[in-house]
């Protein structure tokens, strides 16, 4: 059995969706973010010296620990995905594109989006009242100046890759789709793919996916 320690709205409804797609049998365990800070609970650090999620416990193989999304989704499509319904065979000319397009999730889109969600709280609480002013000037000019040119450039990237296709690594959906989902549903809930009708398209269609649709009954649907 796989345990995933799911934290709210976080990555790890990601996995969900993928064990879903996957047919395997799985067990959410819930963590709620601290309502001030928005971190993860100190209870993660349990399951793994890290504290975060998405993390799993593969029961079926000793009790393995594995964390981190793209090492995740890498051992269960090796443990569960033998016919390769998700992933690219070896020798396929797809596998390059799904390869980038799983590590580009995490290295590239993720930490001007992490960024900016940070930046976007230095003028609430918990930063102290007195600072907040400057927080949010601070905070403004570095989304001005940085965050939002590169999120903006990402986005046009993305748009250009999806042009005359459906989904990121080839033909058919894949691991990667799934990897890439999060960064533009993070996106779509802040009202920020208006000019981006290739993006906006693909997260429809991942709506869409049965499979979605039971990892959002099971794991909650994302608000950031």
């Amino acid at each position: 059995m796989i345990v995933v320690h799911h934290l709210e709205n976080s990555r790890s409804l990601r996995i969900v969706w993928l064990l879903e797609e996957l047919g395997v049998d799985y067990e959410i365990r819930q963590y709620a973010r601290d309502p001030k800070t928005m971190l993860a609970p100190a209870a993660l650090k349990q399951v793994h010296p890290l504290g975060k999620s998405p993390v799993i416990t593969d029961e079926d193989a000793g009790s393995r620990v594995v964390a981190e999304s793209g090492a995740i989704i890498d051992y269960l499509l090796r443990r569960f995905d033998t016919e390769h319904r998700l992933w690219p065979e070896p020798s396929s000319a797809d596998t390059t594109d799904f390869v980038f397009w799983m590590h580009h999730a995490e290295a590239s889109a993720m930490p001007p989006l992490v960024m900016n969600l940070v930046f976007s709280r230095l003028g609430k609480p918990p930063v102290p009242a007195l600072m907040r002013p400057l927080g949010r000037l601070f905070a403004e000019g570095v989304r001005k100046q940085y965050l939002g040119p590169e999120i903006l450039r990402l986005m046009d990237f993305w748009e250009h890759s999806l042009e005359g296709r459906e989904w990121f690594a080839g033909e058919r959906f894949s691991a990667a789709d799934i990897q890439m989902s999060f960064p533009l549903l993070a996106l779509e809930g802040r009202g920020q793919l208006g000019d981006h009708p290739q993006l906006g398209a693909f997260v429809e269609r991942c709506r869409q996916r049965p499979g979605y649709v039971r990892a959002v009954e099971r794991g909650g649907e994302l608000s950031l």
